[in-house]
């Protein structure tokens, strides 16, 4: 999984030159190094500046950088210098499976990852209790999976980042989470329901870990719209939070005892009850714990609270 983007302090419009050329490394079909699946989201973070990612999925190390060679994106990557005007990251998550997870809402859909499929498990057990998530992971039955604790600083290290490559070592068992919601196929009254009463909660939820999410082990979390990759439509009615936690523990913490988490995990069973199950929101989401060497981050001419450069 990479996610590759660029950021920028103005808007980003359809006819800006650096989504042109991300969209444009990312549509190259390459056969087999070709991504499985890709993603166009945006986001505009805590410091103001407006983020364009693209995350991509390939089912192998060797695919992933077999497409970095034949696309031109790592001479690309590597000419690249700081301007002080655009930014750009690249941060790549290579989960062995016994280090990956992933539910949904709805089989019939796949997201993310789900789109590298070669069959589904069915209705899983390990599902709606508290510890649930780390019972969905192979490799916590003989591993504790625990972190390097985050050591909240004032980011002066890296004050200067924006005129800086910078590469941030790996971290012990860091846990990484996408979450999605796709609310594009409810009809008028669930649609409204949503809006008008479970998005607000998330959005809390997903900015306390935003701005806040450093008291709880999150060193970084966006919470982004998925756009169209031709720029035909305003909105895709997809959203995700993508975070990253110093460990799983963290992670359980924020979503056990937090009350932005509880408050949207109880809105939701009051959402369901309230269209009597019939629920055709979408959700998912998926979870990887890391060693150091299955992760790779790097930033060029961003500013220091961008993903994990706000770890240093």
């Amino acid at each position: 999984m990479a996610v590759i983007g660029f950021q920028k302090k103005t808007e980003i419009l359809h006819s800006d030159e650096s989504r042109k050329k991300l969209v444009s490394f990312m549509s190259q079909q390459l056969g087999d190094t070709t991504p499985q699946h890709w993603d166009l989201a945006a986001v505009t973070d805590k410091e103001g500046y407006c983020n364009l990612t693209a995350i991509a999925y390939w089912k192998s190390n060797a695919e992933h950088n077999a497409w970095l060679d034949k696309s031109g994106f790592s001479a690309f990557w590597n000419d690249l210098k700081p301007t002080g005007e655009v930014g750009w990251f690249m941060e790549v998550f290579s989960p062995s499976m016994d280090r990956l997870e992933t539910v949904f809402s709805d089989n019939d859909v796949p997201e993310g990852i789900a789109h590298m499929r070669e069959s589904v498990s069915g209705p899983l057990q390990e599902h709606v209790y508290w510890g649930s998530m780390r019972d969905r992971l192979p490799a916590s039955q003989t591993d504790s999976l625990v972190g390097d604790r985050m050591i909240i600083s004032k980011g002066d290290e890296v004050s200067d980042s924006g005129s800086k490559r910078i590469h941030v070592a790996g971290k012990s068992n860091l846990a990484m989470i996408r979450s999605g919601q796709d609310w594009s196929n409810t009809n008028s009254h669930e649609r409204e329901l949503y809006m008008e009463t479970m998005h607000p909660v998330l959005v809390k939820g997903m900015d306390f870990l935003t701005y806040e999410g450093s008291a709880v082990g999150c060193f970084s979390n966006l919470f982004m719209e998925v756009v169209d990759i031709d720029g035909s439509s305003e909105s895709t009615d997809k959203t995700f939070g993508l975070g990253y936690f110093d460990d799983m523990a963290s992670l359980e913490g924020w979503s056990k005892q937090h009350k932005t988490h509880l408050d949207i995990f109880g809105r939701f069973i009051q959402y369901a009850a309230e269209l009597q199950n019939n629920v055709q929101l979408r959700l998912f989401h998926e979870v990887m714990v890391l060693q150091p060497e299955q992760q790779f981050f790097e930033y060029i001419g961003c500013h220091p609270k961008t993903g994990m450069l706000a770890s240093l």
